[in-house]
């Protein structure tokens, strides 16, 4: 329980760093994708807390790639439902190339970032 308490906290801070890097002018586009990204890794973790990291960063390249994939499904309701405000942020508006690059980095980054602070509080603690 203690560590889905920890990656929902991550993920709720993941989520008002990617608002706050959509509200700012001097923030690259890409850095709301690389952290979309590291957001659906922890969420993800929230949900399979114990699995090894490797299968969590694989189920969110997965996630992230069909998500982005999806924005080239232009029916009129996909259409309908990008415009609401839920659509927007959780959907996306349209393929790009650039999102899975920095989708890609943002997996491997948070999946590394993890490796180590895990090894590191094991080592501490043995």
């Amino acid at each position: 329980m203690k560590s889905r308490i920890y990656y929902f906290s991550l993920f709720l801070f993941i989520i008002f760093l990617g608002i706050c890097s959509r509200k700012t002018t001097f923030v690259p586009l890409w850095i709301g994708d690389f952290l979309y990204a590291v957001m659906i890794y922890f969420l993800v973790r929230i949900f399979l807390p114990f699995k090894n990291a490797f299968s969590i960063a694989l189920l969110s390249l997965l996630i992230c790639y069909s998500i982005e994939f999806l924005q080239l499904y232009q029916n009129e309701w996909m259409i309908e439902l990008r415009k609401t405000l839920f659509g927007r942020y959780v959907l996306g508006q349209g393929f790009l190339w650039e999102d899975i690059l920095a989708y890609t980095f943002g997996i491997i980054t948070v999946f590394v970032f993890e490796k180590i602070t895990f090894n590191y509080f094991s080592q501490k603690s043995a």
